[in-house]
């Protein structure tokens, strides 16, 4: 089980469960001292002599006749810059006097089980307090007054740790928090390759490593959402680890605005990994009595490679971070207009798309935009979220009905954070944008960002969509975002304050979700911005499933999935069946190919079924009937990532029953060649003692032969004569099926 405890003799705390250990300790100035996070050790009182100091040249030292305590060369929990340690602080709060040296002193500790709510924030949580213990580190400064508390949650039987840390003004006079970190570790060594997620539009997320060396390296946004660019998600791993096998350490931040994580090696090799909103342009006022609480970031520490790590975290924020009615269910499947159409629709067009797809096996239909206020285009309309009575008679609660008379669920597309000029909302509230005053206020797509920082934006926004889903039958939430935040600057807000826009227009995205999740709990939301710009843990906290990328080509999807893979659930991740050629990228792939990548996700189809030859109408009905069937499987069995396609030809990937009985094996080939080699993969997570039937070739094989020999994946393009039926761009889903005994 997890545990915390502290040892009074040499003021040492033990945070543990099953897997890991963490160990911190009171420093002699009374800061705190990180001692070690990795694979749990045994507890004992004394870790004391872990604790490495030694006197260095040029170094500064803090007590007058002690030439070895120096903060520069201490590992620290969460610390301050400008007394003797000269590397990036955790914190950093400017006083009215100009001085930003802090000093927070420990004071004492809370245990308590299970875990806190965040006020304002998404966090994990917990359903019962068997299920974790939090520790509250209580500190303070006695010159500004600030108290400064540092909140660790441990979670039975998983290899993650929980932080933030929460800051409390209890001084006379104003701070102004330049720096709150949620996250720091120091850790011994940089022995570790970097990975992040980075993109753009249309390639989000893909895998990138580079060596940890000394100096700066670090993932950041400051567009006001976590971005297309990187992902607010890091890993640190061995040079030896791979995704079977080794230690790994991923950070993860809960989320949904600018965010940075850095790793700084110093010129002794020891490593301090800080996560957290980014300090770049931050500046929160904390008036006396004021409190600000950081996101919560979430560490997670495996021994059994990369896979290992991802599962920790599939397993944790697919049940202790998503919430709600939907959490558990397999997702619906869906179909979207928006590639089948466009702007280009009337009721009857929409009704004609819906009647095909429900002949089909589709359950839900969703209407994208162009439904509302004077929207033909991108120039107008956004923010009116009224109806456009033109093109659909009986407006959202008319056409809903029609849907469900056919035996579908309906969805609706929102973007709700923006206006366009064109707008009776702008024409009554101009103001109501984020602008500078005196500057040009740029324009993404011909919008405007509305200042969600302030509250009666949001209420005006909330009174609309509540309405709407009020009156209608409406199961479903496509949550649109398209353009990064300019000119931040909000009209309501004094000029001291004017730092806080970035986080207070997140918090106030936050508060909407919260509401309408909580009015309409059964809605299923999803979360998109332009695609993957805002996929992150903040925003899963309210919507169970993401739109992982506005680029829907399967190639293109295997890399995108891939890396998403590494921190968010397959359940969480959107996916669809579009048409070809491909409209992102123009290619033209095989109907079974962009299903067999869909499915290992949400699964749906982005494309009018009307336009299918009835040959393909038989094979979309029968890639339904599969996903009914396995798509519980699919979203929440447990996934390993076996080749990835940024290093082969060949991607595969699987995902396994929690008994192990079944498995599903996604096999993917970009391109075709000639007289290839024999083809196996090595499959991962099967009982080795099970005798597992291949539904693909009717062949049997023992869990121990599939995960050591291989499943044999060889086909015609080996042989003398090519198999016409491979192709570039080919793939197959591997069946796997435990025989009774």
């Amino acid at each position: 089980m997890a545990k915390i405890i502290f040892h009074e003799e040499t003021k040492t705390f033990h945070l543990y469960n099953d897997r890991i250990s963490y160990l911190m300790c009171v420093l002699e100035n009374g800061h705190m001292g990180q001692i070690y996070f990795g694979k749990k050790i045994h507890d004992k009182p004394d870790f004391s002599y872990l604790v490495e100091k030694y006197g260095r040249p040029m170094t500064s030292y803090i007590f007058e006749n002690d030439r070895t305590f120096s903060l520069e060369h201490i590992r620290q929990e969460y610390p301050v810059y400008g007394s003797t340690d000269y590397r990036h602080p955790a914190v950093e709060i400017l006083q009215g006097s100009g001085s930003r040296i802090v000093d927070f002193r420990y004071e004492g500790y809370e245990i308590s089980q299970g875990k806190p709510e965040l006020k304002g924030l998404p966090a994990t949580y917990t359903e019962s307090g068997e299920e974790a213990e939090t520790l509250k580190l209580i500190l303070k400064d006695s010159v500004t007054g600030c108290r400064l508390e540092l909140l660790y949650t441990i979670f039975e039987g998983e290899g993650a740790l929980a932080r933030s840390a929460r800051l409390i003004n209890e001084g006379k006079e104003d701070l102004h928090l330049l720096t709150a970190m949620s996250l720091n570790l120091d850790l011994p060594d940089k022995d570790y390759i970097w990975m992040q997620l980075s993109g753009a539009w249309a390639r989000e997320r893909h895998v990138k490593n580079r060596v940890l060396e000394q100096g700066i390296t670090a993932v950041d946004s400051r567009r006001g959402n976590s971005s297309h660019e990187q992902n607010p998600f890091v890993a640190l791993k061995r040079p030896c680890t791979t995704e079977e096998s080794g230690e790994v350490i991923g950070f993860s931040l809960i989320y949904s605005g600018n965010f940075r994580i850095q790793a700084e090696v110093d010129t002794h090799d020891v490593t301090r990994v800080t996560v957290g909103i980014n300090p770049e342009g931050f500046d929160w006022k904390l008036e006396p009595g004021e409190e600000f609480q950081t996101p919560e970031a979430v560490m997670v520490y495996s021994c059994h490679g990369l896979n290992g790590m991802s599962q920790t975290f599939h397993r944790l924020y697919g049940k202790r971070l998503a919430r709600g009615y939907w959490r558990d269910r397999p997702r619906p499947i869906l179909i979207n207009n928006w590639e089948a159409t466009y702007f280009d629709f009337t009721e009857e067009k929409l009704l004609n798309i819906a009647r095909k797809a429900q002949e089909c096996g589709v359950e839900l239909f969703v209407l994208d935009d162009g439904w509302f206020g004077a929207r033909n285009g991108e120039h107008a309309g956004l923010g009116d979220w009224i109806a456009n009575r033109e093109r659909l008679p009986e407006g959202i609660s008319g056409l809903s009905e029609k849907i469900e008379a056919l035996g579908m669920k309906f969805g609706l597309w929102f973007e709700p954070e923006m206006v366009n000029k064109d707008s009776d909302l702008y024409r009554e509230h101009p103001d109501w944008i984020l602008q500078t005053p005196g500057r040009n206020a740029s324009h993404g797509r011909y919008q405007y960002v509305l200042d969600f920082s302030r509250k009666e934006v949001v209420d005006r926004i909330y009174e609309m969509m509540e309405k709407i889903l009020s009156e209608s039958k409406i199961s479903y939430i496509k949550w649109d975002m398209n353009r990064s935040i300019t000119e931040c600057y909000s009209a309501v807000l004094p000029a001291d304050r004017q730092g806080e826009v970035f986080h207070r227009y997140i918090l106030g995205v936050y508060d909407l979700y919260d509401r309408l999740t909580a009015k309409f709990p059964e809605v299923l939301f999803e979360s998109c911005a332009s695609g993957g710009g805002r996929f992150d843990p903040g925003l899963l906290y309210y919507a169970p499933q993401g739109w992982a990328s506005d680029d829907s080509d399967a190639v293109e999807r295997l890399k995108i999935q891939y890396g998403t893979s590494m921190c968010y659930p397959i359940s969480s991740i959107g996916s669809h069946v579009s048409v070809v050629p491909n409209h992102q990228v123009f290619r033209n792939t095989p109907l079974h190919t962009r299903a067999n990548v869909a499915c290992f996700g949400t699964f749906g189809y982005e494309l009018d079924l009307n336009k299918l030859t009835g040959e393909e109408l038989q094979e979309v009905r029968e890639q339904i009937v599969f996903m009914k069937e396995y798509r519980e499987l699919l979203q929440f069995g447990t996934f390993y990532r076996i080749k990835s396609p940024f290093e082969e030809n060949e991607t595969v990937w699987m995902s396994v029953s929690r008994d192990q009985k079944t498995a599903l094996v996604g096999y993917y080939r970009v391109l075709n060649g000639a007289n290839l080699p024999y083809s196996r993969v090595r499959l991962q997570g099967l009982n080795p003692d099970f005798l597992y039937e291949n539904i693909y070739n009717g062949t049997e094989h023992y869990g121990d032969e599939l995960m050591n020999y291989g499943l044999i994946t060889t086909d015609g393009s080996a042989g003398e004569i090519a198999d016409a039926a491979c192709t570039d761009f080919e793939s197959r889903i591997y069946l796997l099926k435990a025989k009774e005994a």
